[in-house]
């Protein structure tokens, strides 16, 4: 750059990167973003300039004051097929080159570390697996594949970081995803593109890359107690999930562990892969979802569970591998439910003690129930 200021290229570069013309570089895919960019800017101004040339040169040659009169002029299919396969052969180039990069950017690794995202009039709301909650921000790891599971509760939305070149529109009662890998720390801005309302234009956050050390010191420090798993695990048994769910051969439910990523057989024979948005679809409209040799019984909780909480039941349920816990809370739940009985029955329906048994202070042992505690019948 001998031949160009210095202090005017560190203007066009300070003027370029303040005003957000063209953001930084700042995830993976950013750099092959940028290349399809600017080979799609310098086809359209080849083909700008050479209309320009053409449509000037033309307009000299055939003027009226040099041809006064108009002269047939035979067609050239040397010509025709030169205009028609370079175009179709850059329209092919540019074809291939954008599938390959959307592929790319909206398939996530399946190791990708999962941040499901809320969008609602007019903010951004982010729900960690550790519990960790974010408003309008978002905090995450350099050098680590992350992949955003997103939803809306109102309207459309879309979900803008320029810095990494990702967008994603935030569609009501469907799940979306995006991935990105960030490469460099700091913090980038960030948008909703999609016209949302009234207060559309405040509806922005900032994005908080950084180092891995970093990130972990953040999650310890900015933890709610519960993970997003944990308080699914709550929701799970309160709704009442695992009496049918429980895993046993008589259950009236599907056994739900190991079941996400797996595929089932719906009834009619439609197959699946149970996936973030079938679980949710599942619960919210069960008799759309419903699994081939069970009856159709569970009943909607469209309206009684909120999107938060539709989050903590699907984190919980993807990483459910056995059914010990569901196990647990069931025979917690019946020895309580004994106790209780026993603590409320009427004295008539207690075992009566002999004088002898009186002065001795011993009761008779009651024979007639069991002494262990099992899963009461359904």
């Amino acid at each position: 750059m001998h031949f160009f200021s210095p202090v005017l290229w560190q203007f066009l570069i300070k003027w370029l990167t303040e005003f957000a013309l063209f953001p930084p570089q700042a995830s993976a895919i950013a750099p092959y973003m940028d290349a399809f960019y600017f080979f799609l800017v310098l086809i359209s101004l080849v083909g700008l300039v050479l209309v320009i040339l053409m449509v000037s040169t033309f307009s000299i040659m055939f003027r009226k004051a040099k041809s006064p009169e108009a002269t047939h002029i035979e067609g050239s299919t040397l010509l025709e097929a030169t205009w028609t396969i370079i175009p179709l052969a850059l329209f092919m180039v540019c074809f291939v080159w954008g599938a390959l990069l959307y592929f790319r950017i909206y398939n996530p690794p399946t190791n990708a570390m999962n941040i499901y995202i809320v969008g609602k009039q007019w903010m951004w709301k982010a729900e960690h697996p550790g519990g960790q909650h974010e408003i309008n921000a978002l905090h995450i790891p350099v050098d680590r594949d992350v992949q955003l599971t997103m939803i809306s509760q109102d309207v459309f939305h879309s979900f803008s970081i320029p810095a990494f070149r990702v967008k994603r529109e935030v569609i009501p009662g469907r799940y979306s995803t995006v991935w990105f890998r960030a490469t460099q720390p700091g913090t980038y801005h960030l948008f909703c593109t999609q016209y949302c309302g009234t207060l559309h234009s405040a509806m922005i956050g900032t994005i908080t890359a950084m180092s891995p050390d970093d990130y972990q010191k953040w999650t310890a420090g900015s933890t709610s107690g519960q993970s997003l798993a944990q308080n699914g695990e709550r929701l799970y048994a309160s709704l009442g999930c695992n009496s049918c769910h429980s895993g046993n051969a008589n259950a009236r439910g599907p056994n739900l562990a190991g079941i996400y990523g797996s595929q089932i057989t719906l009834e009619g024979g439609r197959q699946v892969t149970v996936d973030d948005g079938f679980l949710r679809g599942a619960i919210l409209n069960p008799t759309t979802h419903q699994m081939a040799g069970y009856a159709p019984i569970m009943p909607t909780y469209q309206g009684q569970v909120s999107e938060e909480g539709l989050i903590d039941l699907v984190e919980y349920i993807r990483g459910l591998n056995t059914n010990y816990r569901v196990q647990q809370t069931l025979n917690a739940k019946d020895a309580a439910s004994n106790q209780k009985g026993a603590t409320n029955a009427s004295p008539d329906d207690r075992p009566s003690l002999t004088t002898g048994q009186r002065s001795l202070g011993k009761q008779t042992p009651d024979t007639s129930t069991s002494r262990g505690v099992g899963v009461s019948p359904q």
